[in-house]
């Protein structure tokens, strides 16, 4: 088992590309895997709850989603408009995550 981080900062709706992410993060949570989506800058857009085909829907309760604090009120989203699940974090947490060590990072 190993520990995945992948951060998504770009918006799904204007880049087909970023659903790959959403995809990979749930196929490495059903492999066993320890999985953080952390979601920044437009990639937050998919926090909101309401959202068409969001791709957040289709992860697993395993993964663990994490939504940047500026980047959502920069966008104008609310705590509580968030899909179910979101954890609000801010940059101080992706840090402490990306330097540790055990750690494979995927930064789209």
């Amino acid at each position: 088992m190993a520990n995945y981080l992948i951060i998504e900062s770009r918006d799904p709706f204007e880049y087909g590309d970023t659903r790959y992410m959403y995809s990979l993060a749930g196929d490495l949570a059903a492999n066993g895997n320890d999985v953080t989506l952390f979601l920044i800058q437009n990639g937050v857009l998919t926090t909101r709850t309401g959202v068409k085909e969001n791709p957040l829907k289709g992860l697993s309760s395993s993964v663990t989603v994490m939504a940047d604090d500026f980047s959502l009120r920069e966008r104008g989203i609310s705590q509580s408009s968030l899909e179910g699940g979101v954890k609000v974090s801010n940059v101080d947490d992706l840090v402490d995550l990306l330097v540790n060590e055990d750690t494979k990072i995927v930064w789209h």
